[in-house]
């Protein structure tokens, strides 16, 4: 390989390491799947990602325009904006393996 390839490799494993990320949860009132995944969502963070995150819980219900320009079509719905690529999950996040690994996150152990 490269040194460029290796240098932009090396660049992709620091940011996953210590990059910032941005997080979008839709949800459709605060029933009880929206409340499960707001409570998985925060503890992955914070086991995950601590002081590296911004979270922002949006109700579809309080702001419908928001969830239409996403075009959010089922609820709950994660959408990570940063870093790239943008990535979306469904549901009530307690996969918890699953969303580290969409996320590029390593579990700690």
């Amino acid at each position: 390989m490269d040194e460029p390839k290796i240098k932009e490799l090396e660049d992709a494993l620091k940011e996953r390491e210590t990059g910032h990320y941005v997080l979008r949860l839709y949800v459709a009132g605060l029933n009880r799947i929206s409340l499960r995944a707001i409570e998985n969502l925060k503890k992955i963070c914070e086991e995950n990602l601590q002081g590296r995150y911004e979270l922002e819980v949006i109700d579809i219900y309080q702001q419908p325009v928001l969830a239409k320009g996403e075009q959010i079509i089922a609820t709950p719905t994660l959408i990570k904006q940063l870093p790239p690529p943008l990535r979306r999950f469904i549901g009530d996040l307690s996969q918890t393996e699953k969303i580290l690994v969409g996320l590029d996150l390593r579990p700690k152990k």
